[in-house]
């Protein structure tokens, strides 16, 4: 079982003079369970989410994003030595933390022509799949290496096709097994990257990348915004297979509480200036979507 565990995390944007955004975060997420992050516009949700995943866009000026691994975590022949089990992210590059079971699934998905989907997904697959290997290596072999640049050597635009570790017909045969999981069309795989989609349909593909890539910890930034009933149902069933298929902890950033209705958290927690201010279980939401975050506020006041 993995643990993201966040430690007094303190935030800037990175510029000179840059805003203070988080000011102390403290929370843990574990595989398997489902949490939902809510508060008001501004009070640092997708912020934190951009961190974990490494935006540079934010610099840290303190605390700690740590990721706690267990034997097992990445399948049954994949040795996790106890030297190498807790990792801070924040030493790391972006495609590293994603090596090691990390996920972000934008607010806004980027639409890319030219690259289909099946082209990209499995081109990312491989690639976490050769960073994880690299970051496990010995350090007498990385010690005799020369240092590569930062990020993926590989491309969905040029190589040979059964470059990598899982090939095409293994890679056609798993994608129809996760496309047949969320209920999907198999039309979407040939078409370019988010290219033309409506927003259900990019939401839905935000899902359909993490079924793929099986991470540990999935991040998921309002992927409940600008969605119908019909696509929000769709998008729940397939944050419901990560968890119960996979055992993909969630952490839902959402401003409502519709999702939830679907998508039942473990834990609730409210963000206000910067800190996560309280924590409860499904109630909390409900309350929220009741009573507003006012009434956090007062109380969180009063008692300090």
């Amino acid at each position: 079982m993995a643990t993201l565990e966040i430690k007094n995390l303190h935030a800037e944007v990175a510029e000179e003079g840059g805003e203070t955004i988080l000011r102390g975060v403290d929370l843990e997420v574990k595989s398997g369970e489902i949490h939902a992050l809510m508060g008001p516009n501004g009070s640092g949700k997708s912020t934190m989410a951009k961190i974990i995943a490494g935006h540079p866009a934010y610099e840290v000026t303190d605390g700690e994003v740590l990721l706690h691994l267990e034997e097992g975590d990445f399948g049954d022949d994949f040795e996790i030595p106890e030297d190498k089990r807790t990792w801070n992210l924040l030493d790391l590059e972006p495609n590293e933390r994603a090596a090691l079971g990390i996920f972000l699934g934008f607010q806004y998905p980027a639409e890319i022509e030219g690259v289909t989907m099946v082209n990209f997904l499995r081109t990312a697959l491989n690639a976490k799949l050769e960073e994880r290997e690299e970051l496990f290596e010995d350090d007498d072999e990385t010690d005799d290496e020369e240092e590569e640049e930062v990020g993926y050597d590989t491309s969905p635009m040029e190589g040979n096709p059964d470059d990598g570790e899982v090939g095409v017909a293994e890679f056609q045969q798993l994608l129809q097994e996760k496309m047949a999981q969320l209920d999907m069309d198999e039309k979407f795989a040939h078409r370019y990257l988010n290219a033309g989609f409506s927003g259900g349909e990019k939401k839905q593909n935000e899902v359909l990348q993490a079924a793929i890539l099986e991470p540990s910890i999935a991040v998921l930034d309002e992927i409940d915004s600008g969605l119908d009933i019909d696509r929000l149902q769709d998008v729940s069933q397939g944050i419901n297979a990560l968890r119960d298929e996979q055992g993909t902890g969630i952490l839902q950033i959402t401003h409502y509480q519709r999702i939830l209705d679907y998508v039942e958290p473990d834990h609730v927690h409210v963000m206000l200036d910067g800190k996560v201010a309280k924590s409860g279980d499904a109630s909390l939401a409900e309350d929220l979507e009741d009573k507003g975050y006012d009434w956090v506020r007062e109380e969180v006041y009063e008692t300090a």
